[in-house]
């Protein structure tokens, strides 16, 4: 299946190292919230607003790289944030398994608990938070893709194939 002339596995390798910075994002969090630091300095650590930051990051890797347009910066913004909402969806889902509670779980983040398995926040951030963080996301990067474009043109290669980013 190709999305703005790429295949997802461009499209993949391209956002990798965001995927990981997102991963690593929401590992930190987890892990201040276990060793029991104060939730002021986790809260430092939001996937959310790492997936932001992770969209704005592959606009400039997919502008600088002249591999795509808008629907490209749509496909990133999309990925990114499902990648983080599952992450969150993963850290709910571990802590109802095992009875425990991590800092996703919480009150208030989570809701008033009466919602033990945490269904609702599940289906938020599977639906709602996916939905809205891809929409924005999309909005900002075209907006942020359209101004490098105009302020940093991407220089004309000699090669068709090469701005395409397809191979031989």
């Amino acid at each position: 299946m190709r999305v703005g002339g790429h295949r997802m596995r461009e499209h993949i390798r391209l956002l990798w190292p965001l995927l990981a910075f997102l991963a690593v994002v929401w590992l930190l969090r987890l892990t201040l919230n276990a060793a029991g630091l104060p939730l002021k300095l986790s809260r430092l650590f939001s996937v959310t607003t790492a997936g932001a930051v992770a969209v704005l990051l592959a606009v400039i890797r997919i502008h600088s790289r002249g591999l795509g347009g808008y629907t490209n910066v749509v496909v990133a913004s999309l990925l990114l944030n499902a990648w983080g909402q599952l992450l969150i969806v993963a850290a709910i889902v571990f802590s109802v398994m095992t009875g425990t509670e991590n800092v996703y779980t919480l009150p208030e983040f989570s809701g008033d608990g009466d919602d033990p398995l945490h269904l609702r926040h599940i289906l938020g951030h599977l639906t709602f938070m996916t939905g809205l963080g891809t929409l924005m996301g999309a909005g900002v990067g075209c907006l942020m893709l359209l101004l490098l474009r105009m302020i940093v043109p991407v220089a004309a290669a000699t090669n068709k194939d090469q701005v395409k980013g397809t191979r031989r």
